[in-house]
């Protein structure tokens, strides 16, 4: 347990330099909200090495933290929304027993739901649904960015596991890589 719980700090701290630097990479592409998910990578590997309970920890952990320390409070509630529904998509299809759906699956799910959660956010707060109309392309560039950030976890958590350092939440998770 004071393993998981020492990986959950040092998680969110990765996650929340991967916040950071992807706030410096320009994206303009004339669409708000479209970004690559950096910090997802570390969400995502920590669904697969701790478990559930642990990675909602770190999502809203780092979504709160990265508020209050870069001073994007405004995004909060946007970040928190599609933060709390992408690691709730996630976990229910990591949940299924079958390996059907390997973690680029459940990654490009997460950041759909990731965009959906914004969206829903920013349609309650600005009380417009035409806001909506950003979503078709929303979810087009979460499913180009959920298999990116999949296979670096493919890939970062295989690595990982030949160190030893680490092992995964559960056996079924291998022949989901």
């Amino acid at each position: 347990m004071t393993k998981k719980i020492t990986l959950s700090g040092i998680f969110i701290a990765m996650a929340m330099v991967l916040s950071f630097i992807e706030s410096l990479i320009p994206m303009n592409f004339g669409i708000p909200g479209v970004k690559l998910g950096l910090a997802n990578i570390v969400s995502l590997t920590a669904l697969f090495v701790l478990g559930p309970i642990y990675a909602i920890a770190i999502q809203i952990g780092r979504v709160v933290l990265t508020a209050l320390m870069f001073g994007n409070m405004a995004g909060l509630l946007y970040s928190l929304s599609g933060g709390i529904l992408s690691i709730a998509a996630m976990i229910l299809l990591f949940k299924i027993k079958r390996p059907f759906f390997g973690i680029i699956a459940i990654s490009v799910l997460g950041a759909v739901f990731h965009n959906i959660g914004q969206i829903t956010a920013a349609s309650l707060i600005v009380q417009d649904l035409r806001i909506s109309y950003y979503l078709p392309i929303l979810m087009l560039s979460g499913v180009v960015t959920g298999v990116f950030v999949g296979l670096i976890c493919k890939y970062l958590i295989k690595g990982l596991l030949k160190t030893n350092f680490i092992e995964l939440h559960d056996d079924h998770s291998i022949n989901r890589l």
